[in-house]
């Protein structure tokens, strides 16, 4: 059996353990830079690109090495989209909906509010449209995507005072990313929009109300509890949101078939263990949380309610207005529908016994 052949057929897993490097050692050596939008003490979501970077390096027998920079360190942490359309770096790795002031479009590529749960969204993207969709749409920025990792469904943040209904959200100044800031608008509140690295000081100052993140392993890190003490869930703007591999074309292009397929493969590899890493250290954290005094709380209903129905108008007014958004939309909305009737069968009502079990 030959290398490429190994490769095909054996997977990341497979070339890792058995040692064998593909046979890329007649090429020069290649020296890319990744840009990440996430700080380096955040090992699980900034750790998704190390992970990737060193499959890389492995599977080319170290012929291929990716340098991974930390937000800040070569560009912004919302400067990456910019930095990898002019080529200034190789590629990025980040959360797409930071960037949908450029074009709502964006959000597609990491989660809208209400949208798919995180193995839905992989599903979607390798099985379904929308790897094919996404890359269409991001063509327009010289970017080719790969998905790089997901954290699962959300927490609904950090809050400084407790949310006992709707008119608790009017005026509220929230960090939050992406669609989620702008469904939050429509119900009342101010979203902001800023960097992990920033939350926690403009959360203690009081210039923001509440914020959110990812999880507890992370929120933990963060120090979040240390400055507001209610913790609210689920994060319904963050169902399952993807993180992306963003490279700018010609370097992709440029590479040989070989490392194409390593970088596709090293993606899936990274895509799996973020999401695995996030689901075993997240129980820990929370329980830790709690112990330490941090109030645990569910949305209240009219809260879910009210921005669902504020979720759903908005985006039928943006496929009203926005082309690329409608055309992505109407084949993620039908892919949802399809989920969702089948995940009532299966998933959630094997869940919801599950977790009614207090024997477990």
């Amino acid at each position: 059996m030959d290398r490429r052949s190994l490769i095909k057929q054996a997977g990341i897993a497979g070339v890792l353990a058995a040692g064998v490097a593909p046979a890329v050692h007649a090429q020069a050596a290649i020296r890319w830079r990744l840009a990440s939008s996430f700080p380096k003490s955040l090992d699980t979501i900034f750790g998704a690109a190390e992970v990737f970077a060193n499959a890389v390096k492995a599977m080319s027998g170290g012929k291929f090495e990716i340098s991974v920079h930390p937000a800040g360190e070569i560009m912004p942490a919302f400067g990456v989209v910019d930095g990898v359309q002019q080529g200034s770096v190789e590629m990025a790795h980040t959360a797409p909906y930071y960037f949908f002031g450029k074009d709502e479009t964006f959000a597609f590529g990491c989660a809208i509010p209400f949208g798919l749960n995180s193995r839905q969204m992989t599903a979607w993207q390798y099985e379904g449209n929308g790897l094919k969709l996404m890359r269409e749409f991001y063509a327009k920025y010289n970017i080719v995507s790969f998905p790089g990792g997901n954290t699962g469904a959300q927490m609904g943040g950090w809050y400084r005072k407790e949310i006992k209904s709707l008119k608790d959200i009017k005026g509220l100044k929230m960090r939050i990313g992406g669609f989620g800031g702008k469904i939050l608008e429509r119900i009342g509140g101010v979203p902001q929009n800023i960097p992990a690295g920033e939350i926690y000081t403009s959360l203690e100052k009081g210039t923001i109300d509440s914020a959110e993140w990812v999880g507890p392993y992370d929120d933990q890190k963060l120090g979040f509890n240390k400055v507001a003490p209610f913790y609210y869930y689920p994060g319904w703007w963050e169902g399952g949101p993807q993180l992306d591999f963003y490279i700018n074309n010609k370097a992709f292009d440029a590479l040989s078939p070989e490392n194409k397929a390593i970088v596709q493969a090293a993606a899936s590899h990274a895509h799996v263990t973020m999401q695995a890493r996030y689901d075993v250290k997240n129980p820990v954290a929370l329980k830790q949380l709690v112990a330490a005094g941090t109030k645990l709380r569910p949305f209240p209903n009219d809260v879910m309610n009210a921005a669902y129905k504020a979720a759903m108008g908005f985006y039928e007014e943006l496929s009203a207005k926005n082309e690329n958004w409608k055309k992505v939309y109407a084949d993620f909305s039908a892919f949802r529908r399809e989920q969702n009737l089948w995940f009532r069968f299966t998933e959630a009502r094997f869940d919801s016994f599950m977790q009614s079990q207090k024997n477990l």
